[in-house]
């Protein structure tokens, strides 16, 4: 009997997580696995735990290299219709932690309700961006922005440990910095998100400008996993890598943006192991040039 015979949900073996990643690169998975709901997700902690099984969990995949070996542990991925569900409760949007960004923004919209417009253009989860917590850069000046950070609109967020116990957590108890949280340690089930009354055509026009923003400055076209570093206090991460010189350098098929030197572009066929050499030129020249050490924003799976 292999052991995730019990689960409802879909198990394979060797799943290639280049399918599952905006980066369009990495090795296989020893096991990739999406529980069909809350109980099927208990069951799975219970066998990983059981056979000493490493896991990981993964949204959109959208800010993850993997590398070109895959990882040795069971890849989770909550993409089932049950934690992808959307309610309203008043001026509340109630969204589980597998939903797009992109599909909770125009479900407000549709209702009047604003807020969501500056994660247009994020190509990840509600879970991942609530872990991140997914922003806009304070370049764009819009005034209908009142929020550039998803962790200021958040009321409540249900999560599950390690161990399966489910419990929420009131945004009195959850801290929120720069593409962090305190959320990392659990996995996010669903969050509650406030939002204000707009017309659909004034939200409408705020959606537009922020995208209109993020296909200037963002190379889109190409396959990624968005900013590689994160902002340096008071700098900008993309300016440094700029001055150093290296936009358009490319190793293999990893290039860096001509449009935002803080994003690596898959041309096609890149490696994780491209994509490493290249982030290490990066750091390097920037420490060497203004003694800057720059902190990673994507994570790396190996």
């Amino acid at each position: 009997m292999n052991w995730w015979e019990e689960l409802k949900g879909k198990v394979k073996l060797g799943e290639p997580l280049k399918a599952h990643t905006t980066f369009k690169i990495g090795g296989p998975a020893k096991f990739f696995i999406e529980p069909k709901d809350v109980d099927d997700l208990k069951l799975l902690l219970n066998l990983l735990k059981r056979y000493k099984i490493p896991f990981l969990i993964i949204g959109a995949g959208s800010n993850i290299l993997v590398s070109d070996k895959g990882v040795n542990a069971a890849v989770v991925s909550l993409n089932a219709a049950y934690f992808k569900k959307i309610r309203f409760k008043n001026d509340c949007l109630e969204a589980g932690s597998g939903t797009l960004l992109s599909q909770i923004i125009f479900a407000a919209e549709k209702r009047g309700l604003a807020g969501l417009e500056f994660l247009i253009g994020i190509p990840g989860t509600v879970g991942g961006a609530l872990v991140m917590n997914a922003g806009i850069s304070e370049k764009l000046k819009i005034k209908e922005l009142k929020v550039r950070n998803i962790g200021e609109l958040v009321i409540d967020v249900t999560v599950i440990d390690r161990r399966g116990n489910v419990k929420s957590i009131n945004k009195n108890k959850l801290n929120f910095g720069y593409r962090n949280s305190n959320l990392s340690k659990y996995i996010i089930l669903g969050c509650c998100i406030k939002t204000t009354k707009k017309s659909r055509k004034e939200i409408k026009k705020t959606i537009d400008k922020c995208l209109d923003y993020r296909l200037a400055t963002q190379g889109l076209n190409w396959a990624s996993a968005g900013c590689v570093f994160k902002n340096p206090p008071g700098d900008s991460a993309g300016r440094l890598i700029d001055l150093c010189g290296l936009k358009e350098r490319k190793i293999g098929d990893a290039g860096i943006s001509l449009k935002h030197a803080n994003f690596i572009l898959n041309h096609g066929n890149a490696r994780a192991e491209d994509v490493f050499k290249l982030m290490n030129l990066m750091c390097k020249a920037v420490r060497d040039k203004f003694n800057i050490t720059l902190e990673r924003e994507i994570k790396i799976w190996q």
